[in-house]
């Protein structure tokens, strides 16, 4: 056997003593101390740990996007608004554009939710203009505009606000510079198509067209005007799908060839089964609070309904059910990830299995989009009798991210890009390898309690300079920075015209029980 040299000897030494040292220090502690020492050791080993998966896929240096939210004042001149259309949903986009109803702002004093909103950045517009075929809606909205208490404080300006009788008179009135689209879906794209006539700048709420003759309509009268168009997707503005946007790039999931996305429900409102005003519906016989034959417009004639007008979405007449409301978010969030455009076919199935009622949408649905050129297949499934949760997963070879209000990698068990890692230990593919919170503005990497933590909730809002800030009001100021200082906004006409195509695809293969093709040489479904 090999003699010990004398400086092997002195390191051994040497090392005793440390561990002497260390185990002489602990021995007075109690039970914890000694605990607290391994905890110590378990962190510093799960810090290494990290540190070497991050190095390994290249974000040790990741770069986060930096805003200037909250920091600077919107430059230009003062935008004025117009609403077309002030139910629910528009009452949320006043909200995010800086008006609130005086109601609602006294239930914000009382639950302490008030100071929130008025932080929330000043965006120099005002409501002008209001026009709804309900009257107690219409005033709902005049009520809304007319609010003096607002962020921006003694800034806001306080302008007269006008209801309209139709939307026509509001566009012909050149006071308006820009219209907020927030009516039922089949009067989407025949306003904003006349809007951009018009020369207003336009929020088209999802989704932008029922059938392909109005879509191309929409299209053209876009892009011959000098217009800015949105379409309401505001999920997007949320930093985790810019930090998704930075995986993707890095190439960390490998060769992406199938995308799931997914929605379920499982109540009556969800299903769209909704009484919204109980102390002011129009009601047979008192037909003159709402303009029913407007409220139709270029839908066929029907008589007066209470369960039409607050449940359209039940009808083809008016919607296209789960896929205007509910997937058209999906195929948002994929195209402005892959920018993946119309699929090449479509093929829907499902039927109406729970919700006997009057309905015409299915209550389940499931649609295949394929990708052949991209070698990639989008799946969507979505039912409203079950409120399971389900993510939307993009699955490439070598791992897998699962993107919602937080964004989740898991190594693939097979993949090639991280055998040793896997052989290693270094990465468990049963475990999530990195995970992104758009809270804490870092990367998590293995599993860890706080990972576990934001994989399992469900954010609304996102984080910027430390402030938890509404999405649909980041959406609104990209518009409004467009209309001020030019560029194109993220769900610009492009992006609607290939969601519309995608969805109108879709929803034609459910109803002609067929799979319908997307001729791309003469720009047409087939």
């Amino acid at each position: 056997m090999k003699a010990e040299s004398s400086k092997e000897s002195d390191n051994r030494s040497n090392e005793g003593m440390q561990r002497r040292t260390v185990l002489k220090a602990l021995a007075g502690l109690p039970v914890v101390g000694f605990m607290g020492f391994e905890i110590f050791k378990k962190n510093n080993y799960a810090i290494e740990k990290r540190n070497s998966v991050l190095k390994e896929l290249g974000l040790d240096s990741i770069e986060f996007p930096e805003s200037n939210y909250g920091k600077t004042k919107p430059s230009g001149e003062l935008i004025r608004i117009g609403f077309i259309g002030f139910g629910t949903r528009a009452t949320q986009l006043s909200k995010a554009l800086g008006f609130m109803h005086p109601m609602e702002v006294k239930k914000g004093q009382q639950n302490n939710t008030l100071t929130d909103w008025l932080g929330q950045e000043y965006l120099n517009v005002a409501i002008t203009g209001i026009c709804d075929v309900f009257d107690l809606h219409a005033q709902k909205g005049m009520a809304t505009a007319g609010n003096e208490i607002r962020p921006g404080g003694q800034d806001a300006p306080k302008l007269p606000v006008k209801r309209y009788a139709s939307y026509q008179e509001m566009l012909a009135d050149k006071d308006i510079d820009a219209v907020i689209i927030a009516t039922p879906d089949h009067h989407h794209a025949r306003i904003a198509t006349e809007a951009a006539r018009a020369g207003k700048h336009i929020y088209c709420e999802k989704s932008p067209a029922l059938n392909e003759e109005e879509l191309n309509e929409l299209y053209t009268a876009v892009k011959n005007s000098q217009v800015v168009y949105q379409l309401g997707h505001q999920i997007t503005q949320s930093i985790v799908f810019q930090q998704a946007k930075e995986i993707i790039k890095k190439n960390i999931l490998g060769k992406i060839t199938l995308i799931e996305t997914t929605s379920n429900r499982n109540t009556a409102n969800g299903a769209w089964i909704r009484h919204l005003d109980p102390n002011g519906n129009p009601k047979p016989g008192n037909e003159d609070t709402i303009d029913w034959k407007q409220w139709l417009g270029n839908a066929p004639d029907a008589p007066f309904s209470v369960d039409r007008y607050y449940n359209w979405t039940k009808w083809f007449d008016y919607d296209t059910g789960m896929i205007g409301q509910l997937f058209t978010h999906e195929f948002d969030a994929v195209n402005q990830l892959l920018h993946i455009g119309i699929p090449q076919s479509v093929t829907s199935s499902g039927g109406i299995y729970y919700w006997k009622d009057n309905r015409e949408m299915p209550d389940s649905l499931h649609c295949v989009f394929e990708y052949p050129n991209r070698d990639l297949t989008l799946l969507y499934s979505g039912n409203l009798a079950s409120s399971r949760g389900r993510g939307r997963v993009f699955m490439g070879h070598d791992a897998s991210m699962e993107l919602g209000n937080n964004a989740i990698i898991m190594a693939d068990q097979n993949s090639t890009r991280y055998a040793e890692g896997i052989r290693s230990g270094a990465i468990d593919p049963g475990a999530p390898m990195i995970s992104f919170n758009p809270g804490a503005g870092q990367i998590d990497a293995v599993s860890s309690a706080s990972e576990k933590y934001y994989a399992s909730r469900g954010l609304t809002t996102t984080s910027i300079n430390g402030r938890n800030v509404d999405v649909t009001h980041l959406h609104l100021l990209e518009w409004l920075e467009c209309i001020r200082n030019g560029g194109t906004p993220s769900a610009n006409i492009e992006m609607a015209f290939q969601e519309g195509i995608a969805c109108i695809m879709a929803h034609r293969s459910y109803l002609e029980k067929r799979t319908m093709s997307w001729d791309s040489e003469n720009k047409k479904i087939v």
